[in-house]
């Protein structure tokens, strides 16, 4: 399943930059299908599996835009920028939210093609918003998943509105680790995180991968998005912070 700004036009996608607010938030209410493809399809498995266990492969996934300006078109080469790091985060929520089911899950290319993670020209690489978020998520892999809950409101523009937050938790080496993205292109968001059954946290270190929707790294700018220090305040039930707009944020709760 890949993500289109625009219904069902393939000749006509959309630019990966310099989009309009509209189409930043109906990419986004567009990733949420993913939740019902899912939740259809793990429900549909679990009801005839019986006694075996039967994995459901998510093959591909991602955002599909217009290819750059200048580049051939075959290549199918497109920039990718914070409006890709929320897609990422979102559809990487739902696949641990579901990891009873899901057992793999590809980003539809690696390098250069569609929602890449690396980008090169010539000798010259950097990374995209898309791949800090999956440094970010790494912790998830090899964990136990928690069950999390977030109170939301909606944002977005006419029928494209989304809830503000999305969220997953899990439990691994190095804690838990809570990962969670603010929607919301224009507002902050106050987080008041309640961890039930581990006790008062020691400490919690938070990281956040933020910009204008529209930001991104290019050669030259290569490091215009990247995670950057946030600020969490440990409380008696779990920790407090505060989510800047546009923006992934993951916690680690020792």
């Amino acid at each position: 399943y890949y993500t289109l700004p625009r219904t069902g036009d393939w000749t006509d996608k959309g630019p990966a930059t310099g989009f309009p607010r509209s189409e930043y938030y109906s990419t986004l209410r567009k990733t949420f299908y993913m939740e019902e493809l899912v939740e259809n399809h793990s429900r549909i498995i679990k009801q005839y599996q019986g006694d075996r266990k039967i994995g459901l492969c998510v093959d591909e996934w991602g955002t599909w835009f217009d290819v750059e300006p200048g580049t051939n078109p075959g290549f199918l080469y497109q920039q990718n920028t914070m409006r890709d790091a929320l897609v990422s985060a979102v559809n990487l929520n739902i696949f641990n939210n579901h990891c009873d089911t899901v057992v793999m899950a590809n980003i539809a290319q690696t390098v250069n093609v569609l929602q890449a993670v690396i980008l090169t020209e010539g000798e010259k690489l950097l990374l995209t918003p898309t791949y800090h978020v999956f440094e970010m998520y790494k912790g998830h892999q090899d964990a136990r998943q928690l069950e999390s809950y977030v109170e939301t409101t909606l944002t977005g523009e006419g029928e494209d509105q989304v809830p503000n937050l999305h969220i997953s938790a899990s439990e691994g080496k190095e804690g838990v680790l809570v990962t969670i993205a603010n929607l919301s292109d224009t507002d902050s968001a106050e987080l008041d995180c309640a961890l039930t059954g581990i006790g008062r946290a020691a400490s919690v270190e938070g990281r956040v991968l933020t910009g204008p929707c529209g930001a991104y790294n290019d050669f030259g700018s290569e490091e215009t998005v990247r995670p950057s220090h946030l600020a969490a305040e440990i409380t008696d039930g779990g920790f407090k912070a505060v989510l800047p707009a546009c923006s992934v944020a993951a916690f680690t709760v020792r």
